[in-house]
């Protein structure tokens, strides 16, 4: 599983863009200090960057796929628990994955991987992964330095692999597809699809799946329509408030 995850190139969807293979890879070749044996997947749902409703649109529309990718990731690794750590301000998204985590849990399908639903409690900061994984502890969500990396050392000291929503819900197709076809969609080193999240000012306002090398005026002009209201189109801003300004050139 960890060989097809490495040959299909994906990347972390939260940011960094880190090789999914590879954390997977470290988290399994790592031991907890205290010799437990223990690992853990967390799933970091915490998406608080204004407009951006990616990870809330895949976990409404489809919630099992996540339930399924969060087992893949931890049958990958070893882990025996997975906490899914979601945003205080979607009480939908959360209801509706309560419930499909319930689902498979009444169907056998948690038995080699435990999972719970973690509600943040609005802290942007808990976007970081650092201070994520102290919240989960109970601790003041305060960033830690690196290293140790939480794929050597991360929740109780333990090997833990952090990953956005949408990284795990693409793990099932790379499984059931191969690392190969998904490596094949992309462009240079970065590989397979992103989800965009396109909010105001354009003709038909969503949520896009495009390849990765997809040049924003393709997803501005052609997908969406160009700009509403027959406005003229003079920037875009990219990334949320972490992110900057692009303008029409």
């Amino acid at each position: 599983v960890v060989d097809e995850i490495k040959a299909s190139q994906l990347r972390g969807r939260g940011g960094a863009g880190f090789p999914t293979g590879i954390k997977l890879q470290t988290v399994r070749d790592s031991e907890a200090p205290d010799g437990s044996g223990r690992r853990f997947i967390v799933v970091n749902f915490d998406e608080g960057d204004a407009g951006s409703y990616i990870d809330k649109e895949l976990i409404e529309a489809d919630p099992h796929t996540q339930i399924e990718g969060v087992l893949i990731a931890a049958h990958a690794t070893g882990a025996q628990h997975a906490y899914i750590y979601a945003r205080l301000e979607y009480p939908r998204a959360r209801r509706i994955l309560a419930a499909a985590i319930t689902e498979a849990r009444s169907a056998g399908l948690l038995d080699p991987c435990e999972i719970s639903l973690v509600c943040g409690q609005g802290a942007y900061i808990c976007g970081e992964e650092t201070s994520l994984l102290r919240s989960l502890e109970g601790l003041p969500a305060l960033v830690s330095t690196r290293p140790p990396f939480p794929a050597q050392e991360g929740l109780w000291r333990c090997p833990t692999a952090v990953n956005n929503v949408e990284t795990i819900h693409t793990l099932p197709w790379i499984i059931e597809h191969g690392g190969a076809a998904y490596a094949r969609l992309g462009n240079e080193t970065s590989r397979g699809t992103k989800v965009l999240s396109l909010n105001s000012r354009v003709q038909r306002p969503g949520i896009y799946e495009v390849e990765l090398g997809t040049t924003l005026r393709q997803v501005i002009f052609d997908l969406a329509g160009g700009m509403a209201d027959g406005q003229t189109f003079k920037a875009v801003q990219i990334g949320g408030p972490l992110g900057g300004l692009l303008p029409a050139a």
